[in-house]
This record gives C-alpha cells, structure tokens and sequence, in this order.
C-alpha cells in the first residue's frame, strides 16, 4: 500500500472525528444561543436559525452514513453488521428527537423548552458518537471508499 492510499484510508477516521467535532460545536453554539435567550418568549430568529441549522446538519450526516458508509463497512466486515445496526437505530432515535425539536421550534416554544429538548438530543447524541467512535474508527483507518466525504458523512 503506496504512502497516499494509507493517508487517504487514514482520512476517513479523521474526517469522522471532524464532523463529530464540528456537530458538538454546532449544538454547543445552539446551546449557548437557548441559554442566552432563555428570558425570551417566543423564541428569537437567531434562535430558530441556529436549532434549524443544527438538525439539518446530524440529520444529513447520519443519512449519509446510512446511505453510503455504513454499506461499505458491512460489505467490508460483515461481522460488524449488528453494530451498524445498532447505530442505524441510533439514527432512527436521534431522527424521532429532531422531529420534536423542530416541532418545539417551529411553535415557537420558550427557549426554556427548547434547551430541555437539546439536552435530550444531547445526551443521545454523545452516547452515540462515543459508540460509533469506539466501534467504527480503526475499521475506517483502512476502509477503502472512495467517495465524497461530504456526501458520506454529511455536508458540515
């Protein structure tokens, strides 16, 4: 294996600890947003940009690891597939709290409300990438995909 396709293979595991990264920054900034805004009723624009911005963002990258990654794992290590199922059904869970959260934000629920929900989403969230993390990151250090990585692993 050339010195290139061992960066590129490598890539993969970094690239998914980046947007990892870049999610948790997104829900801290939203977060941060709900926090200081918590006296406001309903909420405010920013606010409803920053929750909207957020679930767009997980959402697009959990459909593309369902769509894209998680069948190169499975063809590449079937004995993986229960945890890719498994985190398949994170997806659907995280995609279920989402949906509550839009729905909270488009009423234009208090900023109060909307925090528990980010918390809810939070926690979900964390537990789930620190699954995945465990589970997926040396497989992807030499899973051979070539692809988009934003395509793969969402546009953020």
């Amino acid at each position: 294996m050339s010195e290139g396709e061992r960066a590129r293979l490598i890539a993969w595991s970094q690239e998914m600890r980046s947007v990892h990264h870049r999610l948790r920054e997104a829900l801290r900034v939203t977060q941060d947003a709900v926090r200081d805004g918590v006296d406001a009723e309903p909420a405010t624009r920013d606010l409803l940009l920053f929750c909207h911005g957020f679930c767009a963002a997980l959402t697009g990258h959990h459909e593309g690891e369902d769509q894209h990654l998680f069948p190169a794992i499975a063809a590449a290590y079937p004995e993986l597939r229960d945890t890719l199922r498994y985190l398949k059904q994170d997806h659907s869970m995280i995609g279920h709290l989402l949906a509550g959260l839009r729905a909270t934000v488009e009423r234009a629920a208090t900023p109060a409300e909307i925090g528990r929900h980010l918390e809810g989403v939070a926690a979900i969230m964390e537990s789930h990438f620190r699954y995945e993390e465990r589970q997926l990151l040396s497989v992807l250090e030499t899973l051979a995909l070539d692809a988009d990585p934003h395509v793969v692993l969402g546009p953020l």
